[in-house]
């Protein structure tokens, strides 16, 4: 009888431990919009990854197509269903204009030390970008480069001319939009999901990417014409539901940023030298590809086009839009004068 109530005695608190770990655990849930293996994936495993070491809670990883396109992940994020989201300043910008600054074309340098350098120390990522994304219910924990922005098309383009009648594809963002009405081209905002066929039924010419996207997704098979014309990075943004975050305990909240710091290293690290080995990989599949690298003299005639677009993000976004790019180009004048 005594071992019995003993053995009874133990059980229950077993039970009451493991539902005393139960509420102090959770299951999050993170989407991106990249494929297995691909930037915003590194940084997506690299984050899971420290949380489940340093805590109880675990965290499911959705990828590209698995709950929808980029605005499908963005409003289950805003809506509480999922509790982090990756998403880029192309899909955020109608809903955060100010984000559309990182597609002023030239505007970002395309040396990759340099780059670098602007997203560890820049005032506007760091200080300006939180209070943005903080307005729209989103807690910003990092945004991060993925690669050199490379256009592809159906024939190589060396001058804004060549992009006379060519629908090139870009994201649902206004500001891109006025980058390639600049550049001469059509702007077409399309789905990535209508993408590849897209190029391979001639319904668009052409669109642009970093180099590695090119490659995972195989859009070099459609579309063989590769062009560097120096004109930016893409840029991404890991974020968190703000309700979801400010509801952590001050542990959990501390366990969530160095988390993302640690994916932050882990993909950074990732990124150097990708470009390299993606093209490399695209020239060993393909006997069809082209590669077209602007000379200094060649991008000087699409340069002189960017204030146009720099122009209408400022109609776009006011006072502030001004306040941030003044802030950009001052933390830009920074790194690069400290490379001197």
């Amino acid at each position: 009888m005594k071992a019995t109530k003993l053995l009874t005695s133990a059980s229950i608190g077993a039970l009451l431990l493991g539902m005393s770990a139960a509420a102090h655990s959770a299951n999050w849930r993170y989407a991106h919009e990249e494929f297995e293996g691909d930037v915003q994936d590194v940084f997506a495993v690299a984050f899971k990854d420290y949380i489940e070491e340093n805590s109880d809670h675990t965290l499911q990883v959705y990828r590209f197509g698995e709950l929808g396109e980029s605005d499908d992940i963005m409003e289950q994020t805003q809506n509480g269903i999922l509790q982090f989201v990756n998403q880029s300043p192309g899909f955020t910008g109608s809903l955060i204009p100010e984000a559309q600054i990182f597609f002023v074309p030239y505007l970002l340098p395309t040396d990759e030390e340099t780059v670098l350098e602007f997203f560890d120390e820049s005032v506007a990522l760091n200080e300006m970008f939180p209070e943005l994304y903080a307005e729209q219910g989103l807690e910003l924990l990092k945004m991060y480069p993925e690669g050199e922005m490379v256009v592809t098309a159906d024939e190589p383009i060396t001058e804004p001319a060549g992009f006379r009648n060519k629908k090139i594809r870009v994201m649902t963002n206004p500001l891109l939009s006025e980058t390639y009405n600049a550049f001469g081209a059509t702007p077409t905002p399309l789905p990535w999901g209508e993408v590849y066929g897209g190029l391979q039924t001639g319904i668009i010419d052409g669109q642009e990417n970093p180099i590695f996207w090119i490659e995972s997704g195989g859009l070099y098979e459609v579309s063989p014409n590769l062009i560097f014309t120096g004109h930016g990075w893409f840029t991404t943004a890991m974020m968190a539901n703000q309700d979801f975050f400010e509801g952590l305990s001050e542990e959990d909240q501390q366990l969530v940023r160095d988390a993302a710091d640690h994916a932050y290293d882990v993909t950074i690290e990732h990124i150097q030298g990708l470009s390299e080995e993606s093209l490399a990989l695209i020239q060993e599949a393909s006997d069809e590809v082209t590669v077209t690298r602007l000379t200094e003299e060649q991008i000087q005639a699409f340069r002189e086009r960017a204030p146009q677009v720099e122009e209408a993000f400022l109609e776009m976004t006011g006072e502030r839009g001004e306040e941030l790019l003044n802030q950009f180009k001052a933390d830009l004048e920074a790194v690069t004068s400290d490379d001197e």
